[in-house]
């Protein structure tokens, strides 16, 4: 659990403006060093399975927030994720790349899908 004066830090960084407290960029900050902090603990006490069930939570919903910030504004989830060295911002990108390609690639064989119904019909005229 992050102490007050750590969490005003971070919530001062990476505010959207003066009084946001509450914004996706804040709360994905302050979720990846609750993330880091759990992860430390864990590395000294292997055993302490609710606290991973807990960091299995924080990471969850960090994932969701990143999927929320990146549809909303990409320009804001790759500059967030620059500033915290995210390795998830990356597999995120790489996924949303990936299902584009397969949108491309399906839409150009429904192009050349009708194409040859339209170049069959021509030819029975």
């Amino acid at each position: 659990m992050l102490d007050k004066k750590t969490k005003e830090k971070i919530i001062k960084k990476f505010r959207v403006h003066d009084t946001d407290t509450g914004s996706p960029q804040v709360q994905i900050a302050i979720l990846t060093e609750e993330i880091k902090e759990l992860t430390e603990h864990l590395k000294n006490h292997k055993h302490d399975f609710s606290s991973r069930r807990g960091l299995l939570k924080k990471v969850s919903e960090r994932r969701k927030l990143l999927k929320f910030l990146q549809k909303e504004s990409a320009e804001q989830f790759k500059e967030l994720a620059d500033k915290l060295k995210l390795k998830i911002a990356q597999k995120l990108q790489e996924e949303e790349e990936e299902e584009k390609k397969k949108e491309k690639k399906y839409i150009e064989t429904e192009e050349d899908g009708e194409e040859s119904k339209d170049a069959a019909s021509d030819e029975e005229k």
